[in-house]
């Protein structure tokens, strides 16, 4: 595609980070950085930096309900519709139902879930009844959900570790599988000094792995792969392509950010700097 051509039309359900690195900002720029028209929904409002999250503020179940009725009836109505929905931060039962609720309501497609449940460190941040919602309001309608070794281990069931190894992993993912979403994508595993991602389709197991690179600058690097995949979902591509081009599209941002300093703490990505045509848009 050109930038002259209509762009699809991608919308996320996420959180507003003031430091401008994860969650609807980082939805946001990769969006754009891939050509496509972002929607978003609001679900909470943060107060962090670089440094970390000083308060949250959730929104009323019934305004995120008013924000996601006025995108639908518009912009799902015209065209194509909306090609793909992410889900990002949600923070609360009541917000987890709302989203399952609208997104079954108007038949929402290629929809990502990115299940927000830990923070930094990989701390657990919300009680059991948060994971229960995901797992048994989400989860079934997701086209792909896209954990962390963190959030992989909770959703299965399991208690959050250090340490994960890929045949541990693998496990995981096939057992997360059997919950409902059509294919699972755990992301930042390790092997030695090698990241790895693990997509099942549920048939076949692909490793998609690149070297570890030493920078502080990851913040939103989880957010930007799941709304990549959303994108490349949008456009009808195949699910296992699809992955495979916002992997690459979210290493090359990665590397790009490897040195600056934005802030005191973890900085950004470079959603901007990465060249449309490496990433299937040519």
């Amino acid at each position: 595609m050109t930038f002259t051509d209509e762009p699809v039309k991608v919308l996320t359900i996420a959180g507003s980070d003031s430091g401008g690195a994860v969650g609807l900002q980082a939805d946001l720029r990769t969006f754009a950085a891939l050509g496509a028209h972002g929607l978003c929904g609001v679900t909470v409002v943060t107060a962090q930096n670089s440094w970390g999250v000083t308060a949250v503020h959730a929104l009323p179940p019934p305004f995120l309900a008013a924000q996601l009725d006025a995108v639908f009836s518009d912009y799902a109505t015209v065209g194509d519709g909306i090609g793909a929905v992410k889900t990002g931060f949600l923070a609360r039962v009541e917000l987890i139902e709302q989203v399952a609720a609208k997104l079954s309501e108007y038949n929402a497609r290629n929809i990502v879930v990115d299940p927000v449940l830990v923070n930094y460190q990989g701390v657990p941040m919300f009680p059991l009844e948060v994971v229960a919602a995901y797992r048994e309001k989400l989860l079934p309608l997701a086209t792909a959900v896209s954990p962390n070794r963190h959030e992989l281990l909770l959703l299965t069931g399991q208690k959050p570790q250090a340490e994960l190894t890929l045949v541990q992993a693998e496990t995981a993912v096939l057992r997360l599988h059997t919950l409902g979403p059509r294919t699972v994508l755990a992301k930042g595993l390790r092997d030695g000094a090698t990241m790895v991602d693990l997509f099942y389709d549920g048939h076949e197991m692909t490793q998609l792995r690149s070297p570890w690179l030493p920078t502080d600058n990851r913040k939103g690097s989880g957010d930007t792969l799941s709304a990549a995949l959303a994108v490349f979902l949008a456009r009808g591509i195949g699910k296992k392509t699809a992955v495979l081009h916002a992997h690459q599209f979210t290493q090359t941002a990665l590397a790009h950010a490897a040195n600056w300093q934005i802030g005191h703490g973890a900085g950004p990505l470079a959603h901007w700097l990465t060249a449309p045509k490496e990433q299937g848009m040519a």
